[in-house]
């Protein structure tokens, strides 16, 4: 089975400490058991800024240095040169933003079938991994 690539909305949703758990929180937890799931340092740098942030998930430390440990359970891609610049070419093929298009750059470069994002189309095809939005109805 291709490993999936995971975009950050996923793990911030998965870090949302709240109670009753909202439906995104548990479907982004049951998404993160799979096996084979990777992620980019750049996912990890805003995943950090999500944590950080009042207006978003407001971590303690602590927090946030838990739920780090957990995602550096899954392989975690570097962001290269090669990645910058088949990220310039995604955006100019499909229109994407330079930080969307650095995530799908890294899911290709990693061979990954699909990346679980809410952020692009559902089924979406980009040069070969396949959009996932795993909240849609």
């Amino acid at each position: 089975m291709p490993s999936a690539f995971v975009d950050t909305n996923i793990l911030v949703y998965a870090a949302h400490e709240v109670v009753p758990v909202p439906r995104k929180t548990r479907i982004a937890r049951e998404l993160l058991l799979q096996r084979d799931l990777r992620l980019s340092v750049q996912v990890l740098n805003e995943f950090t800024a999500n944590a950080r942030n009042p207006k978003k998930l407001n971590l303690s430390r602590a927090q946030e240095k838990d739920w780090v440990s957990r995602w550096l359970r899954f392989t975690v891609l570097p962001l290269t040169v090669d990645t910058y610049l088949a990220a310039q070419d995604l955006h100019f093929r499909y229109g994407l933003s330079h930080w969307d298009a650095l995530i799908v750059a890294c899911a290709n470069q990693a061979k990954c079938a699909s990346l679980y994002t809410e952020d692009l189309n559902h089924e979406q095809s980009y040069a070969g991994v396949r959009a996932i939005n795993p909240f849609r109805p």
